[in-house]
């Protein structure tokens, strides 16, 4: 027989209370630049290609969130891209989207022990490469996505007119760029199916913005 301690009303109620109050703060779902450092996210090898085949692949403009699937040896198994709407910045509406996207392009990893795919995030944006707030509500929604889908958590890389950059890192490049035209496919990707877009998490965010 074992006996324990109901927690009072009171403090129930606190615990409550706190869940509820962080649930509705967007900013407790925000990454800030040294917590991100700090989690142990895996360098990229080649950051350059890996951008170069997803700007290649996609085409992104300013708004347009871009996730991969990169296998150990860093090539290309899965991408997916869709446009974020006019919203308040929120880690668990990019994780929502992010999940979706990864949810209709691979099985998930559920199942091993440790993670063997990692997941990337390529966003593109107005602004210059420093970090906004905007970027931390992604890191967060990343980092929770490939959680929720058996994958390591990635690379978070923004592109803006000025060129790429790999947060966290302080590795980037000029080309490509916002405005730049696609170049040829990198040599470390595997062939994949067409590029897919929109779908559940676009209408996610949608919906967001409508409220």
């Amino acid at each position: 027989m074992t006996f324990g301690f109901a927690p009072s009303s009171a403090a129930s109620m606190s615990t409550s209370a706190d869940l509820s109050a962080a649930s509705a703060n967007p900013l407790a779902r925000m990454l800030e630049p040294a917590e991100w450092a700090a989690a142990g996210i895996p360098l990229l090898r080649n950051p350059r290609e890996v951008v170069s085949g997803l700007h290649s692949r996609h085409r992104p403009r300013p708004a347009t969130a871009i996730v991969a699937v990169l296998d150990p040896d860093e090539r290309l198994r899965a991408s997916a891209s869709f446009t974020r709407r006019p919203a308040p910045a929120d880690g668990w509406m990019f994780r929502n989207a992010l999940l979706a996207q990864l949810r209709r392009v691979i099985p998930h990893d559920l199942r091993r022990r440790t993670p063997v795919r990692t997941a990337v995030l390529l966003y593109c944006r107005e602004g210059d490469a420093r970090w906004t707030e905007e970027d931390g509500a992604w890191m967060w929604g990343l980092r929770d996505a490939c959680t929720l889908h058996g994958l390591r958590c990635g690379a978070y890389i923004t592109l803006t007119r000025d060129g790429w950059q790999v947060l966290g890192e302080g590795r980037g490049g000029r080309r490509p760029n916002a405005d730049s035209p696609p170049e040829p496919f990198a040599t470390s990707e595997s062939p994949l199916p067409a590029p897919r877009t929109g779908g559940a998490a676009s209408e996610v965010l949608r919906r967001a913005a409508a409220r």
